[in-house]
């Protein structure tokens, strides 16, 4: 045969193959059959190489090679297993009459679980009969029973491979043969172990139970087989030491598949979903195992259980076990946060995937095989409680039960059954050839890989191009996962609120209410009628939310409120009505929608805004349309905004709007994670900075045109506090003084009644009711305070600095920036302010003794009364207050011989403080996260809340809600978000605490 026919058959190198089959003593005309047979191998040239190893091995190559030629079901399984497994090549050339395992009506014969515990135990000289079963320990023999025991396993598996690579065998029942085979191997291994060590085996009985794919009669190629141990005493004998004695048989019984000499290593054995996990004991009594379960075990212990029975053993210890636990596990929906927490394990497995390869993960990734289980098992938690017809823990078979129960429409379960197999039949061939676990798809970047998926492609019966079919089929297949993963668990609400067509699974209401509970919403009935009032109907609106509120549901479920955020999306799609642009948005952008989940189920800030104004959806289409604004282009809106409105009101209302849609668009790249605190208060204080501006204007038009005359005075706005440090919240009033200066000519008191006319105008236009929110203007840090005029001319600011000024004042003009009116006025009062602020040759001695008793007076008498000082953002240990006074201490102490440390952002001068060595870069670092942490928790309370706040909530709902704004997931530690949240600000406010009262109180 020529290397051009050769090449035609599917050989890669077929010059070599020709070297190949005249070595092999194969000829075209003799063995024209074996070379096509080889021909449609998954890779002909592996097949062939491994084809001339065995003949070369085999002590009669001559019969294999007759056997080949006359009969076609053992050349056809023997060449695929040839072409598929290097692993399985390798066991046939060690044992090279093991081809006969191919051959005869045991090849095509599934074993059931019986007669492989037999075979294997006879294997190790074991009565499979026996109640305990100990292996015969021939002391003469060249290799002991574990040996025999490993070799045994292979051959099984080649048998397997060889009807499962032929099509004889399909997924059902080449998982369970394997999982069979498992159980019969751990089965006999004991066997080996009470050989070994018969005084332990005198002294308990031992059960091995059968948990992951091992359990559910699913098992990989290789897997580890995942096991849990029970135990109790045989009569007479002392528990502590039975449990003894049986961990010791465990630890013996786990070894011997996992010893890699002598026949190779199986597989692993991991006990570590055992109580306590890896720092459990390894073996426990029943009375040990209930104990935990009932008053220790996390929510995801539960769903492992589901899979769980008995394998190995002790059979009727086994069977006590599994009677006692079954009830256990099916209750354990009830438990607090069940399925939150169920949720959260996908989220961390997806989170935790390498970046390398986690868009080659067949089993972990978006789309695999782990998003088929998870959808499964959910949804027989959240119903098989009440329908014992869902206990299975084999996935196909409960994807069954559930579909015949209704609660899965039958296209739906069909479809995810397909995928299912198709995933799984890739995963048993990516594994088969080296017998390696693994779920990971080459590459195509390398020619190794290439080829690779050629042999998967070719076996999974692709042949044109199978590279590109393969992956071509994969794709579709894991956006079809995705699909019906998002799918199955949500759209059967909307069956059972809306009167839809189609065959779809139905649920009752009832059963819609446990679903909606499961997946954390408080008022299931409440979420039944939004569901209702949006999907109901035959509306092009009503068939677009049908598509969207299936996905939906879940980012719902995934934020801290989910009614919150159902009611509010109620609310906005209500508010919109069947506006084009929004249903069309909704339906083209799936981020739009997903964004919206989240933030109408995080934030009642955000929620209120945008019902205020819910066109404002559009912004969350792009990254671009959420990054902060510069202030040039608010003010060119704002002044627009001013000159198409004839009444001041209208005016200033349109500019309240703009600020309303900044606040928004803050709030929202804030929560979704695309601004961080410095953005969120430049932003802020930006949009503030504007609106008062714009309308300071209309204050000053509106006066003067109701008094008739020319303004007699300039005016200007000063920012004070954070507003002045640029660090502004979504609480904060806006703290300021009113500076006026007279024209020259102009009557002082005329001057100073129209600088009061027009604050009082400013003020009423920033808060009257209106549909956008008010920008309050707090005076309050004027000179005397509450008791001292609203507005001072600049004389009079002087003349007051000049006599009156205390120590506090000067520290609160650190802070003060212009912001609006004058510029000419504004540059005089910063002239005038900062010799006070940055005093010449620094602050005295006796203002610095000053700072400290009115900082120590502050915390004493400010913090609210019942206020955990540790938890208090503001005026507690560590928080805002501690870092400020620090930071400003040292700009009063340097500030007159640093010009770079006047600034009035707390962070900028922080950093300043750190280029000049007045604070260490480890103590600056300190100061920094706390006070950034304590922003941010500062603000996020208010997006949570709607409502401003100090402290971190008592409130353990609240607390949660507040965790998941700040970005944690209930899959972070063990305690939990909240847990998390404290943790974190603690440690960071306990840490300032110290760096604080070192810096500002030691000399």
């Amino acid at each position: 045969m020529t290397a051009g026919e050769l090449a035609r058959r599917g050989f890669g190198d077929s010059d070599r193959a020709a070297s190949l089959l005249r070595a092999a003593g194969i000829s075209v005309e003799r063995h024209g059959r074996i070379i096509d047979e080889l021909g449609r191998a998954a890779d002909p040239d592996l097949a062939l190489l491994g084809l001339t190893r065995l003949l070369e091995n085999d002590p009669a190559p001559d019969e294999l090679r007759d056997a080949l030629r006359e009969d076609p079901d053992l050349r056809s399984r023997l060449v695929r297993v040839l072409g598929a497994s290097a692993a399985l090549t390798d066991h046939l050339v060690v044992h090279p009459g093991d081809w006969h395992e191919l051959r005869g009506p045991d090849a095509t014969r599934a074993p059931g679980a019986a007669e492989l515990r037999a075979g294997m135990m006879h294997t190790v000289g074991a009565d499979p009969n026996a109640t305990a079963p100990a292996a015969t320990l021939a002391h003469d023999a060249a290799k002991g029973p574990e040996h025999n025991l490993r070799v045994a396993y292979r051959r099984r598996v080649l048998r397997l491979a060889g009807r499962d690579l032929t099509g004889s065998g399909d997924l059902d029942t080449t998982s369970a043969e394997l999982a069979n085979l498992a159980a019969a191997t751990l089965d006999a291994a004991l066997a080996v172990a009470r050989a070994r060590h018969p005084e332990d085996a005198a002294l308990c009985r031992l059960a091995v139970i059968g948990m992951g794919k091992c359990g559910g009669r699913e098992l990989n190629y290789v897997s580890d087989v995942d096991v849990v141990f029970v135990a109790e005493p045989t009569e007479d004998a002392d528990e502590q030491a039975a449990m003894r004695a049986a961990a010791r048989l465990a630890s013996v019984m786990m070894r011997i598949p996992a010893e890699t000499e002598d026949g190779g290593r199986l597989w692993e054995v991991d006990a570590g979903l055992r109580p306590e996990g890896k720092n459990g004991p390894l073996v426990r009594p029943l009375s040990g195992h209930l104990s935990y379960y009932e008053r220790w075990a996390k929510n995801w212990e539960f769903q492992a259980l589901l899979k769980a029975r008995p394998i190995a053993g002790d059979a009727e210890l086994g069977a006590a076990y599994a009677a006692a636990i079954t009830p256990i596990v099916w209750a354990s929906v009830n438990r607090p946060n069940f399925v939150d927490e169920v949720q959260s394990m996908r989220r961390r497995v997806e989170a935790h995937l390498p970046p390398d390869g986690a868009d080659r993960e067949i089993k972990l990734g978006p789309g695999g095989l782990r998003d088929i289980e998870f959808s499964v098992q959910l949804l027989q938690l959240v119903h098989g409680r009440s329908d014992p017809s869902l206990r299975s823990g084999n996935t196909l078979e409960a994807l069954e039960a559930l579909s015949a129960g209704g609660y899965v429409g039958r296209e739906d379960a069909a479809g995810l059954s397909a995928a299912y197999r198709f995933l799984r039949r890739v995963e048993h061939l990516l594994q088969l050839h080296r017998l390696r676990r693994t779920h990971l798809l080459p590459g195509t970047d390398s020619a190794d890989g290439a080829a690779q998926l050629r042999r998967l492609g070719r076996a999974m019966g692709f042949t044109a191009d199978p590279v590109s079919e393969l992956i071509a089929e994969w794709r579709r297949v894991a956006a079809e996962v995705r699909r019906l993963h998002e799918k199955l668990f949500y759209r059967p609400l909307l069956h059972a609120v809306a009167r839809l067509p189609g065959e779809e699974a139905r649920l009752t209401p009832e059963q819609a209410g446990d679903r909606l509970e499961a997946l954390g919403f408080d008022d299931p009935a409440g979420a039944l009628r939004h569901l209702e009032a949006l999907t109901s109907g035959v509306s092009r609106r009503a068939a677009i939310q049908r598509t969207l509120l299936p996905v939906m549901l879940g980012w719902f479920s995934e934020a801290p409120r989910p009614d919150a955020g159902l009611l509010g999306f109620r609310q906005v799609s209500e508010a919109l009505g069947t506006t084009p642009w929004y249903l069309r948005l909704l339906r083209d952008d799936i981020r739009v929608a997903e964004r919206m989940a989240w933030l109408l189920g995080t934030s009642r800030y955000a929620t209120d805004l945008l019902l205020r104004a819910p066109e404002a959806v559009a912004t969350l289409a792009n990254d671009e349309d959420l990054v902060r604004r510069p202030a040039s282009g608010l003010a060119a809106e704002a002044s627009a905004a001013l000159r198409r409105h004839g009444t001041a009101e209208n005016s200033v209302a349109a500019v309240r709007a703009l600020r309303r849609r900044e606040l928004l668009r803050t709030a929202a790249a804030d929560l979704l994670g695309i601004a961080d605190i410095d953005e969120v208060g430049d932003a802020l204080t930006t949009v503030a900075a504007v609106t008062i501006e714009a309308a300071l204007r209309t204050a000053r038009q509106r006066v003067a045109e109701e008094s008739g005359a020319e303004p007699c005075t300039r005016m200007c706005v000063i920012a004070m506090g954070r507003f002045g440090g640029n660090e502004i919240t979504y609480a904060s009033d806006a703290d300021v003084m009113f500076v006026h200066d007279p024209v020259p000519g102009a009557e002082p008191a005329k001057a100073s009644g129209e600088a009061n006319a027009v604050v009082r105008e400013l003020r009423r236009l920033l808060e009257m009711p209106a549909a956008d929110p008010p920008l309050r203007m707090d005076a309050d840090l004027r000179p005397e305070g509450k008791n001292g005029p609203l507005v001072r001319s600049l004389d009079s600011y002087a003349a007051y600095y000049r006599r009156w000024s205390s120590t506090w004042e000067s520290q609160a003009l650190l802070r003060a920036a212009p912001v609006a009116g004058d510029i000419g006025l504004r540059e005089r009062f910063v002239e005038l302010v900062d010799p006070l602020r940055y005093p010449a040759g620094g602050v005295t001695e006796s203002a610095v003794r000053e700072i400290r008793r009115l900082k120590a007076r502050m915390e004493a008498e400010r913090l609210p009364r019942g206020a955990d000082p540790t938890l208090h953002t503001k005026l507690g240990r560590g928080g805002l207050s501690d870092v400020e006074w620090v930071v400003q201490l040292t700009q009063m102490r340097h500030a007159h011989e640093i010009p770079a440390l006047r600034t009035t952002g707390t962070l900028g001068a922080l950093r300043v403080a750190t280029e000049e060595e007045l604070i260490t870069a480890e103590d600056a670092e300190v100061l920094r996260a706390a006070w950034r942490l304590a922003s941010r928790v500062r603000g996020a309370i208010m997006l949570v809340r709607g409502k401003g706040g100090d402290s971190i909530p008592t409130d353990l709902r609240e607390r949660a809600a507040l965790a998941g704004a700040l970005g944690y997931r209930s899959d972070d530690e063990s305690e939990g978000p909240s847990g998390r949240l404290l943790q974190d600000y603690r440690r960071a406010t306990r840490r300032a605490r110290a760096v604080m009262e070192r810096l500002f109180y030691d000399d």
